[in-house]
C-alpha cells in the first residue's frame, strides 16, 4: 500500500467491500477517496486490453474507476467511484474485471495489442461472416452488469423554475457573479456539483474580502439563501437546450434524485476547468494521476496518494501542490518539461518510462531512474466549455494558455472564471493583476513518439491509433472519433479530446485550431433514466384515459379496448367480437348508430392571427371557410409527412376549433404552441385545448336526422339550413350543445358535443330516442371498418413515416398555395417527386379469404421477389358481403386494374389494385 490517510481513524466508520475485501471509510468519503485510503491501486480494466487501471481523476472526468454498486441488495452498473459518496455496507465491484481488477483472466488480451489497433473490428470480422463473430464479441463487450430487480419507483421529481440569473458553477467566479446579481435585486439560483460550495478553494487556499476562501464561500452561500435565492448542491448542470433551457440533476440524500428544469433571463457558466494528463509512454499504469485529483483528496479526505511522489508539469499551478504534498510528509520530485524550471526541480525533463505492472514503482526521467509509488500529471488546464458549446458557442484557441476558450458570449450566457480561460483570482474577482499568472509550456504528443502512449484510458486509444487514423484518412476530429472510439467512453473525453486533436493537428501539420474540434452534446454527465423519465414510469408512463361515459358503456355490456390512449369501447355484446362487430356495422348502415366520439380533439384558436396560425399547421388552406363552416384537411411533418388529418371550424375570423385524432390531441396542441411562440406574435393568437370540457357523441346511419330532431336541440336540421360539412349551435338541457354535420362512415352523419357533465344524459336522451328508430350503441371496431369501405384514411394506420399527401392523390394544396405552410418545401425535393412513390389504394380480393394486415404485395424482377408495399388495413364487409382492403402500394395509382401476388407467412393471396373506396363512391349516402 503507498496511499494513506493522515490523522486519526473518525469516530464514525462507514464499511464497504471492493471485489470481495472488507474496507473501511469515513462519512463524507466518496468510494475513490476510501479505496485511496486503504492503499488499493487497481480499481478496474481499460475496455479493449483489459489493462490494469487506477483512479486517476477526482470528479466527473474520471476515465478508469467505474463500478458496480450494490446496496441493499440492488445494484447499480457504471458509477463513478469519484462521484459516488461511500455508504455504509456498500458492496463495489469493478467492472471489465473477472474475478476482480487485480486478477483479471482476461488481461492476457494486451499480449495481442499489436493485432488489435484501432478499427480493427471493422476489417477483422467482414470475412467470412461478421454474424460467426457477433456471438462472442457481444458477449465480451459492455461495462457493468444490469440488475433485473434494480427498478426503482417512479418517485423522481420533475421541478420546473425560473429565475433572473442561473449561475452554473459555486467556485470562486460563480459566487462572485451571485453576488453581484443578488446586489442587483435579482433572483438567483446558484448550483454546483459537489457536495460542499466552494470550487477551487476547497483544494487550493485563498483569502477573499479579508476572509480565507472558503469562510467567504460559506458566506456567499448563506447570504444567498438567507435572501430567498436557491443554492442547490449534488447538483450537475448536465445540458442546455432550446432556448436556453437548462436541464439539472440533483442528487438528494435520504430521497429519490430530482430533475429541475430551468429558464433564467441570464444563463453565467462558471463551471471551471479540468487539468489535461500528460502524454508518455505506459501514462496508464495505476498510480498515475491528475495532481489537482491528488490535490483535493488531501485537502478533503485527508488522502496522501503516495510518499514518493514524482510530479510531471508544464506549468506553474503544480508548485502549490507540491508544497502541500510535502507538508504532509511525501518526497516530491518535480518533474519540470520546461527548460526553465524552479528550484529544486528537474528542468527540460522528459518522462521516459513508468515502471510497475500493476502500479507505479519507478519512473525514467531524462535517462534518470528515480524510485517513486506515483506519478501525478498536471498538463495545463482545459476550460469546461461544453455547456456553452450546447448553446451554439464557438471556440477560439488562446495560445497562452494552450486552451480553446468561449470566442463570445451569447444572448442570455455568459462565461466568467476558469471556463473562460481565467485562472487567477484577481482577474476572476475583477481585482485587476495579470491576466495569466501561470506560465505554461505546450506539451503535445509529437509525430515521432516512441512506446504506448494512452489518449483516452478507458477505451484504450493511444498516439499510435491516431497515426493510424491519419494514414487511412480520418483526418477530421468527427471522423477520428469514430473511427478509434477517442473521446467517445462515459466520461466523454474530458481528458482525452484536447491531447487527440493536439496529435491530430502534430500528425497532419496543421495547427490546433486549423483541426478543430468535435461536436458537444448533451449530457455533460451520463443521467440516471429514472431521474429523465420522472414519475413517467409504469402506469404513470402512459396513464388509462377514461372516457366520462365510461361507466355507461360498461352498464351496456362494452368491450373495451385502448385507442390512442383512451380506454373506449371496441364492440357491445359480449365476447362474440365478429358478431358484434358486423350487427352493429349492419345497424349503422340501414338505422341508426350511436357512437362515442370525445375523445376527439377539439382545441382552440383564437385571436388576430388565428386564421394565420391554422393555415400554417394545415396542409389546406382554411381561413377562406365561412363561419360555421367545416373542412377537412392535413397536418403535415416538416419533412412532408402526414402526421394527421380532422377538421376543423369556423367560429369566426378569430376563432377556430381543430380537430384532430385522439391520440394526437397532445401533439397538436404542441405544434400549434410551437408556431404560435415561434412564428406569430404571441399576444395575437392563442391556443387552448377544450377537448376535456366537451363530450361528443355521434348518430350515424339513415335515420340519425330523425333521432337529432327528436333531441329539442333547437337547431334547424333542414339540409338547406345545415349542409354536411357545417355545424350549428342549440341547446342541451339549458347547456350549451353544438350540432355538426360530419362522416367517417360516409352516411349522413351527426356529431353533438355538450359539455362533459351533460354527457349521461344526452346519451341517455339519445337511447331513448333511437328505440323507435332500431338504433344501436356502436363500438370503435364497427367504425373502423365502416370508414374502409369508404376508403377514408387512418393516419398512422394506412400512412407510414414516408406518407405525402400527394401519395393520397391529395394534390391541389400544393399545386394551388403560394404561402408557406409546414411542410410545404419538403413536397418539392426529388425525393417527393419520385415517380416509384408508395400510392394508397384499394385492394380487391380475389377469393373470399380476407387479407392480413401486413402482408407483402411482391413482384419478381430477374428472378427476384421484392415486396411493392403491404396491407394497412382489411376487413370483410357486411355491406358488401365481400372481403376489402386498402394498402400502400409502390405507383399504385398507375397500376389500378392490375393483379397482384401478397405474401404473409408463407401464404399466397391475389388481389386487384382498385380505388380506395368501395362502397358508395358518388357520396350519395351522405345527403341519404
Amino acid at each position: 500500500m503507498t496511499s494513506h490517510r493522515i490523522g486519526s481513524l473518525a469516530a464514525e466508520t462507514l464499511h464497504f467491500t471492493f471485489d470481495g475485501t472488507r474496507y473501511h471509510g469515513r462519512p463524507g468519503d466518496t468510494i475513490a477517496s476510501a479505496l485511496l485510503a486503504n492503499g488499493v491501486r487497481v480499481v478496474g480494466r481499460s475496455f479493449k486490453y483489459h489493462r490494469p487501471r487506477g483512479i486517476m481523476g477526482y470528479g466527473v472526468e474520471e476515465p478508469n474507476a467505474l463500478v458496480d454498486v450494490t446496496l441493499n441488495g440492488i445494484t447499480t452498473p457504471n458509477l463513478r467511484a469519484t462521484t459516488e459518496a461511500l455508504v455504509d455496507g456498500m458492496i463495489v465491484r469493478s467492472v471489465n474485471a473477472s474475478p476482480t481488477a487485480a486478477d483479471d483472466r482476461k488481461g492476457f488480451l494486451d499480449r495481442f495489442a499489436q493485432f488489435l489497433p484501432a478499427g480493427f473490428y471493422y476489417k477483422t470480422f467482414i470475412w467470412p461472416d461478421w454474424h460467426r463473430f457477433e456471438p462472442s464479441i457481444r458477449a465480451m463487450a459492455g461495462l457493468g452488469r444490469l440488475d433485473p430487480r434494480n427498478q426503482p419507483p417512479a418517485q423522481n421529481p420533475q421541478i420546473a423554475a425560473h429565475c433572473d440569473v442561473l449561475v452554473i458553477g459555486g467556485g470562486p467566479a460563480g459566487l462572485h457573479a451571485a453576488q453581484q446579481a443578488m446586489g442587483e435585486g435579482k433572483s438567483v439560483m446558484l448550483v454546483d456539483d459537489q457536495p460542499v460550495i466552494g470550487g477551487s478553494l476547497l483544494s487550493r487556499s485563498a483569502e477573499i474580502d479579508g476572509k480565507p476562501g472558503l469562510e467567504w464561500a460559506a458566506t456567499v452561500s448563506a447570504d444567498l439563501q438567507a435572501n430567498g435565492h436557491r443554492v442547490l448542491t449534488d447538483t450537475t448542470a448536465y445540458g442546455i437546450y432550446d432556448h436556453n433551457l437548462v436541464a439539472l440533476w440533483q442528487r438528494r440524500a435520504g430521497q429519490s434524485d430530482a430533475q429541475w428544469r430551468v429558464r433564467a433571463k441570464e444563463i453565467v457558466l462558471a463551471a471551471g476547468a479540468i487539468e489535461r494528463p500528460l502524454i508518455f509512454p505506459d501514462n496508464d499504469r495505476p498510480g498515475v494521476m491528475l495532481a489537482d485529483a491528488a490535490l483535493s483528496y488531501l485537502a478533503r479526505h485527508k488522502v496522501l496518494v503516495g510518499r514518493r511522489i514524482v510530479l510531471a508539469t508544464n506549468n506553474d499551478r503544480a508548485y502549490p501542490v507540491a508544497d502541500a504534498l510535502r507538508r504532509a510528509g511525501a518526497a516530491v520530485t518535480i518533474a519540470d518539461l520546461r527548460p526553465q524550471a524552479s528550484d529544486g526541480a528537474l528542468a527540460s525533463a522528459k518522462i521516459e518510462a513508468v515502471h510497475g505492472p500493476k502500479g507505479v514503482e519507478a519512473v525514467t526521467i531524462s535517462g534518470q531512474r528515480i524510485a517513486a509509488d506515483s506519478l501525478l500529471m498536471a498538463g495545463g488546464l482545459t476550460p469546461s466549455v461544453h455547456l456553452y458549446c450546447q448553446a451554439g458557442g464557438k471556440l477560439t484557441y488562446d495560445e497562452t494558455i494552450a486552451a480553446f476558450v468561449p470566442r463570445d458570449d451569447l444572448p442570455g450566457i455568459r462565461v466568467v472564471g476558469a471556463a473562460a480561460g481565467q485562472y487567477a483570482l484577481t482577474e476572476i474577482l475583477s481585482l485587476g493583476g495579470e491576466p495569466h499568472p501561470y506560465a505554461i509550456a505546450p506539451a503535445w504528443p509529437q509525430r515521432d513518439a516512441k512506446g504506448r502512449q494512452w489518449v483516452d484510458f478507458q477505451n484504450d486509444v493511444t498516439v499510435k491509433d491516431i497515426a493510424l487514423a491519419e494514414r487511412e484518412n480520418f483526418r477530421s476530429v468527427e471522423h477520428l472519433k469514430r473511427y478509434t472510439t477517442l473521446g467517445m467512453a462515459t466520461d466523454q473525453g474530458k481528458t482525452s479530446n484536447m491531447n487527440g486533436l493536439a496529435t491530430m493537428a502534430a500528425l497532419t501539420g496543421q495547427t490546433i485550431p486549423q483541426t478543430g474540434t468535435t461536436t458537444y452534446r448533451p449530457p455533460f454527465v451520463p443521467v440516471p433514466f429514472g431521474v429523465v423519465a420522472g414519475r413517467r414510469r409504469g402506469e404513470f408512463f402512459n396513464p388509462v384515459r377514461r372516457l366520462v361515459l365510461e361507466r355507461e358503456h360498461r352498464d351496456a355490456g362494452a368491450v373495451f379496448r385502448e385507442y390512442g390512449g383512451w380506454l373506449r369501447p371496441a364492440w357491445f355484446g359480449g365476447a362474440n367480437a365478429a358478431a358484434n362487430i358486423r350487427r352493429e356495422a349492419i345497424a349503422a348502415r340501414t338505422t341508426v348508430g350511436i357512437l362515442d366520439g370525445s375523445p376527439l380533439g377539439k382545441i382552440e384558436v383564437i385571436g388576430a392571427d388565428a386564421g394565420a396560425l391554422v393555415d400554417y399547421n394545415s396542409y389546406n388552406t382554411l381561413s377562406n371557410l365561412k363561419p360555421s363552416r367545416i373542412r377537412y384537411g392535413f397536418m403535415l411533418t416538416e419533412s412532408g409527412v402526414i402526421y394527421d388529418d380532422g377538421v376543423t371550424s369556423k367560429i369566426s375570423d378569430e376563432h377556430y376549433v381543430v380537430s384532430c385524432s385522439s391520440g394526437h390531441v397532445a401533439g397538436v396542441v404542441a405544434r400549434l404552441e410551437e408556431w404560435r411562440q415561434d412564428r406569430f406574435d404571441p399576444a395575437r393568437v392563442f391556443v387552448h385545448n377544450s377537448t376535456p370540457q366537451w363530450a361528443t357523441l355521434t348518430a350515424s346511419g339513415p335515420n340519425s336526422k330523425a333521432l337529432v330532431a327528436a333531441l329539442g336541440l333547437g337547431v334547424d336540421l333542414d339540409d338547406a339550413a345545415l349542409p354536411h360539412m357545417a355545424f350549428a349551435d342549440g341547446q342541451f338541457q339549458a347547456a350549451p350543445a353544438r350540432v355538426s354535420r360530419v362522416s367517417f362512415t360516409g352516411d349522413r352523419s351527426y356529431e353533438i358535443a355538450v359539455p362533459s357533465a351533460k354527457a349521461a344524459s344526452l346519451l341517455a336522451a339519445m337511447q331513448e330516442a333511437g328505440k323507435p328508430l332500431d338504433a344501436v350503441l356502436m363500438g370503435s371496431e364497427a367504425l373502423l371498418l365502416l370508414r374502409a369501405e369508404k376508403g377514408y384514411v387512418i393516419a398512422g394506420k394506412d400512412t407510414d413515416g414516408t406518407t405525402m399527401p400527394q401519395d393520397l392523390g391529395i394534390i391541389g394544396p400544393m399545386q394551388k398555395r403560394q404561402n408557406e405552410y409546414v411542410g410545404r418545401r419538403s413536397l418539392l425535393t426529388d425525393n417527393a417527386q419520385r415517380p416509384d412513390r408508395s400510392h394508397f389504394v384499394g385492394l380487391t380480393v380475389e377469393g373470399d379469404t380476407t387479407l392480413p394486415v401486413g402482408a407483402h404485395g411482391v413482384e419478381t424482377l430477374n428472378s427476384k421477389r421484392r415486396s411493392i408495399g403491404f396491407v394497412t388495413s382489411s376487413y370483410d364487409s357486411p355491406t358488401l358481403n365481400r372481403p376489402i382492403a386498402l394498402g400502400l402500394i409502390e405507383r399504385g395509382m398507375e397500376r389500378k386494374g392490375e393483379v397482384i401476388d401478397l405474401v404473409h407467412l408463407g401464404q399466397t393471396f391475389r388481389a386487384r389494385i382498385a380505388e380506395p373506396c368501395a362502397f358508395d363512391p358518388e357520396g350519395a349516402r351522405l345527403n341519404a
